[in-house]
């Protein structure tokens, strides 16, 4: 085994004295890699030893460096479900507002079609919208709550034995009224408002483009 080697009398001692000052300008220098910031932790720490404060629900991280100093750092244990990346406001305001009455599915879609993304900078999915819910406290949509006051595009077309592009131009043009929780959520029509008499009369010109009477509009041929 070779005998190591201690450091000659004309072999030059490095001086940490001033580290602590530039520790920040020397962690952030450019040319710094990570493995020389690890060499850095391991040169000025001996341990870190982390405890749990239940009663203030904290992570305690005592250090303890070299020369005989100690610091504490307290960090706020997240709940289950939570990360460091935060989902912005009017993400959360949709899905507040939509959850009542929308699946997670469609939540996530319209999230999408909105360009919200999630906190972490991902498109929407049921299962993210699903964790943030239960995160906020927001009570999720049962399917078994519909009491049939309110239709989707799809079941309104069935009712009325429709395609859903037809409900969506008797929408556009004013005829049926329908109901958005936020702007580009999907559109919910009432049971009742397919018994409208203009609906019921755009229905039944099979198709045909519906215009409504205007008072304005002179007849092509004049009278004789």
């Amino acid at each position: 085994m070779a005998a190591l080697e201690t450091p000659s009398s004309t072999t030059p001692i490095p001086n940490f004295v001033g580290l602590a000052d530039d520790l920040e300008a020397a962690w952030n220098e450019p040319g710094v890699t990570m493995r020389s910031r690890q060499q850095l932790l391991r040169a000025i720490i001996v341990e870190i030893i982390a405890d749990y404060d239940q009663s203030l629900r904290e992570i305690v991280l005592k250090i303890h460096w070299r020369g005989g100093q100690h610091s504490e750092l307290r960090v706020p244990k997240p709940k289950s479900g939570e990360h460091g990346c935060r989902t912005i406001d009017e993400a959360v305001a949709v899905i507040g507002t939509m959850a009542t009455r929308w699946s997670d599915e469609v939540i996530a879609a319209t999230l999408n079609r909105m360009r919200l993304p999630t906190g972490q900078g991902k498109t929407w999915t049921a299962t993210r919208v699903s964790s943030l819910r239960r995160v906020r406290g927001i009570r999720a949509y049962r399917s078994a709550e519909k009491n049939g006051e309110w239709l989707t595009m799809s079941e309104a077309a069935v009712k009325l034995g429709v395609s859903n592009h037809q409900i969506r131009r008797l929408i556009k043009q004013g005829i049926l009224a329908a109901d958005q929780v936020v702007p580009d959520a999907p559109y919910q029509i009432r049971a009742n408002d397919l018994l409208d008499e203009r609906v019921t009369a755009a229905i039944a010109r099979k198709g045909r483009p519906y215009r409504p009477n205007s008072e304005k509009q002179g007849s092509m041929f004049s009278d004789i």
